[in-house]
């Protein structure tokens, strides 16, 4: 028997997957690490914690199992969380810029004028939520970082990047998934964009040398092959089966991202969606529209353990079970702003629509509702500017084991919900990938793990009854956007 370690480095946590021939998890392993935030609108986690932490669950998965039984590790990860590094040592010198920081605002304000221009090369409309940003803001905020980056000593990643370059002792290289998501590569040609790179500040010398596919040589560790290595919402894309232009994905954690793969042409949105690489492999470049949320997951995790109004998630679940509605209470989690399609960092939080009524049941029911229906946000916006309209929406994470949610996803987004028997489809994602280059599968369709079939959700609600929830929903977040 072969397998594949397949490593997901989330926001939250790290985990190890062992998988084997058939493309299931036989052992699995997770660190979880701290997360800090220093000032509104910060994020950051301690990179060098995170590697120990990867270090430690691959031993572990990997105990007393010969090197030549494991063909390949293999790696999804948050994506535009940002390390910066001492070349020599490998240590980080700051911490890692989350995804969820917000610092690069006023870095991207700057830029206006070049927003269009960026927009057109990178696919992503110009905001903080991307690395360019983070970056330009860091080094305003630390010129001693700049010049140490200018004398070359310091380089720059996302965390795939970060971890390959430890694991490797010193190999400096990303996917395309990755690289299309720090807003400074040219999307179409598949390489660093020199304009950007120095309209944003950051010298070329601290980019990854090489951009491969995710199926390409990413070095070994401890003598065994990196390969299968992208952004964890790829790798869901291409675990659940959207290889086919039209075929869409949903994932939920933290955050969530709505996914399309469009086929081998980008197409660039012009209603707050991103372009980027859905996954190379195979000697082909999928392109996908995207749209991501900021609150799902952390949703809940705000209102039990910040507002103290629940206790547990299960609380939230059990209370929006006992309501068939929210009666008219509306949340909207824009508890660091708003994504896709708003990409509105200055947008507040708002719970409205409450009456003398309104119990703790129907606050849960509208938190739920809050995810599914910005996802249904995405989706609707995806079709419109695709002209793919899918009939299914795969969906993966934590969250897919709430049915009273995913039948508010399949209610507001009107279509089919399928999701997936396994929970952990990034990782899985990734280990097919890497298990397919080194000979552990034949093809993807051959996986025998993937033939199962998860559960799904059929729309209930009629065109009309769809609408009414939709605009009272759209009414809402208008009014928790800035300016309004």
């Amino acid at each position: 028997m072969r397998y594949v370690i397949s490593v997901d480095q989330s926001t939250s946590a790290s985990k190890a997957f062992l998988v084997d021939e058939t493309g299931a998890i036989v052992r699995r392993a997770s660190r979880p690490h701290r997360q800090y935030y220093p000032a509104p609108g910060r994020a950051e986690h301690d990179a060098q914690e995170i590697w120990r932490n990867v270090e430690a669950i691959i031993s572990e998965v990997s105990e007393g199992l010969e090197k030549e039984r494991i063909a390949a590790i293999s790696l999804s990860n948050q994506r535009e969380t940002t390390v910066v590094w001492d070349r020599v040592t490998g240590e980080p010198v700051c911490p890692a810029i989350v995804w969820q920081d917000v610092r690069g605002e006023a870095a991207c304000r700057a830029l206006a004028a070049s927003a269009e221009h960026i927009h057109n090369v990178t696919g992503l409309p110009l905001s903080p939520y991307f690395p360019a940003g983070k970056l330009r803001a860091l080094f305003e905020e630390n010129p001693r970082l700049l010049k140490r980056a200018q004398a070359g000593e310091l380089k720059l990643g996302t965390i795939d990047s970060y971890l390959v370059y430890r694991m490797t002792g010193g190999l400096h290289v990303t996917d395309t998934t990755n690289a299309s998501r720090t807003q400074l590569m040219d999307l179409k040609r598949l390489r660093w964009d020199e304009d950007l790179l120095s309209l944003f500040g950051i010298p070329a010398e601290m980019m990854p040398e090489t951009i491969l596919p995710a199926d390409g040589s990413f070095g070994s560790y401890r003598g065994i092959p990196i390969t299968g290595v992208l952004g964890d919402s790829h790798a869901a894309l291409y675990g659940q089966g959207c290889h086919a232009s039209g075929m869409a994905k949903a994932t939920y954690g933290t955050g969530s991202s709505v996914m399309m793969n469009v086929g081998d042409a980008p197409v660039i949105s012009r209603r707050g969606l991103s372009a980027s690489v859905a996954f190379s492999a195979g000697g082909r470049t999928h392109y996908a529209l995207e749209g991501n949320v900021t609150c799902s997951g952390d949703t809940l995790v705000w209102l039990c353990q910040t507002s103290g109004l629940f206790e547990s998630p299960d609380e939230i679940e059990r209370l929006a079970g006992t309501v068939d509605s929210a009666q008219g209470v509306e949340l909207v989690p824009a508890f660091a702003g708003l994504g896709a399609p708003y990409f509105d960092s200055d947008a507040r939080a708002l719970l409205s629509g409450m009456s003398r009524g309104t119990t703790k049941a129907h606050i849960a029911y509208a938190a739920l509702a809050s995810i599914a229906q910005q996802d249904a946000d995405i989706l609707e916006i995806m079709q419109q500017e695709s002209g793919y309209r899918p009939k299914w929406l795969f969906v993966d994470g934590g969250p897919t084991r709430n049915p009273l949610l995913m039948q508010m996803q399949a209610d507001y987004a009107g279509c089919v919900i399928r999701s997936a028997v396994a929970s952990e489809l990034s990782a899985l994602g990734a280990a097919y990938i890497g298990g397919i280059q080194t000979g552990v599968y034949r093809d993807f369709e051959s996986i025998p793990a993937r033939q199962a079939e998860g559960r799904t959700y059929e729309p209930t609600l009629t065109d009309a009854q769809r609408n009414e929830l939709r605009q009272s929903w759209k009414s809402a977040v208008r009014r928790a956007l800035s300016g309004q």
